[in-house]
């Protein structure tokens, strides 16, 4: 910790025209328009699966089931939709969530009868979009509210749209991105040891995730330190750095290139080590809750486990522009690393006061994907 820096406490004033009140119609407006998109994009996967879905997934939810949800959910659209109208404010979001709804129930609605499905390797995966969606929103959203660390931060934050269009961006590429990644992971076949594999099968479930945890962890914290400390690639991953209002959508923005390069590298590890399947489907867990959590909007007292895993406040001074937190806490999931490596960063109960860049980025998706492009061609240039 730096002893000098003199740490502040941020200030996040409420923003009144962006805030969620009952009684206005908003949040049910919002909330029609949601259900609406998400049930629609719910009656196209089911009604082409083999483009819309993906095989992974397929594997692990019933379809049949999903349906009364389905149902459910487009009923709720419509009554939401309707109740709009009585609060007589935000009607527009009203129609636009019942047009939606409307239009799934033209094309089928949860009706659409379930059978085989012709297995499409390259597909969009609009099952684990709407699913993510629907999970992130119920417990990340929850958390938000009930241990807020920044009370006054709304939902419908500043660029709120533009890590939405993120989060759905990331979630309909899987099937490419698995496809990327199992690619990236199999050049390493020449490094297999079925020895170390059989070993790893023998011990218990519960070791064998701790095993493949460190392994991701130590391949992850060395490619994120490469991206902040390699000139080339800092602009790539400044695009992740960009998020100024921290919160569950705020992990889904990263450059297309960061999200591929991750996942093909995390792959490695776990096609070297060959552990059980139930524990890579336990890690892939354990990783995908975790990396939404620590980006949250969110003050929970986890004790000593502060010390061990990467933890809210942790991962936040990470995306902290102020001078003593710049190129630090590298780790994805444990703190390890950082300890080994002398680039922990945790300064008692202080959060960060600012995030973001020091150079502000462009706010839009197009700009921040160019965005790597031009500073490349500026270098050069000069």
């Amino acid at each position: 910790m730096d002893t000098a820096y003199q740490y502040k406490k941020r200030r996040v004033p409420l923003d009144r025209q962006r805030e969620l009140r009952f009684g206005e119609g908003k949040i049910s407006g919002y909330a029609s328009v949601a259900l609406g998109l998400l049930s629609l994009l719910a009656v196209l996967a089911y009604r082409y699966p083999a483009y819309l879905t993906t095989i992974e997934l397929r594997q692990v939810y019933d379809a049949e089931s999903l349906q009364l949800i389905l149902k459910y959910g487009m009923y709720f659209s419509l009554f939401l939709g309707l109740l709009t109208f009585c609060f007589n404010r935000h009607k527009r979001l009203g129609v636009a969530g019942i047009g939606l709804t409307c239009v799934g129930f033209l094309l089928g609605g949860y009706d659409i009868p379930v059978g085989p499905v012709e297995p499409v390797r390259l597909s969009l995966g609009i099952d684990w979009l709407i699913l993510a969606f629907l999970g992130s929103v119920v417990v990340f959203m929850t958390l938000e509210k009930l241990f807020p660390k920044y009370r006054n931060q709304v939902i419908l934050r500043d660029e709120w749209g533009l890590d939405l269009f993120y989060f759905c961006f990331n979630h309909l590429m899987i099937s490419a991105i698995l496809i990327y990644g199992n690619y990236h992971a199999s050049h390493f076949h020449w490094a297999v040891s079925d020895s170390v594999q059989q070993a790893v099968q023998s011990v218990p479930l519960l070791l064998q995730v701790c095993l493949i945890i460190i392994c991701a962890d130590f391949v992850l914290y060395w490619e994120h330190r490469l991206y902040h400390e390699v000139r080339v690639l800092w602009p790539i991953h400044a695009v992740h750095h960009s998020v100024e209002q921290m919160d569950w959508l705020a992990g889904s923005r990263g450059h297309f290139v960061q999200v591929f390069s991750e996942r093909a590298m995390v792959m490695v590890p776990l096609y070297l080590l060959g552990a059980d399947q139930s524990a890579l489907d336990i890690y892939v867990a354990f990783a995908a809750l975790q990396a939404v959590l620590i980006h949250c909007n969110v003050e929970i007292p986890f004790g000593p486990l502060k010390y061990l895993l990467v933890t809210p406040q942790f991962h936040h001074w990470h995306h902290s522009s102020e001078k003593p937190a710049i190129d630090t806490n590298y780790s994805a999931h444990t703190v390890l690393f950082d300890r080994l490596f002398n680039t922990y960063h945790m300064p008692g109960k202080h959060w960060p006061a600012e995030y973001g860049t020091t150079v502000r980025l462009p706010r839009s998706f197009l700009g921040q994907l160019l965005y790597p492009v031009r500073s490349f061609l500026g270098r050069v240039s000069k």
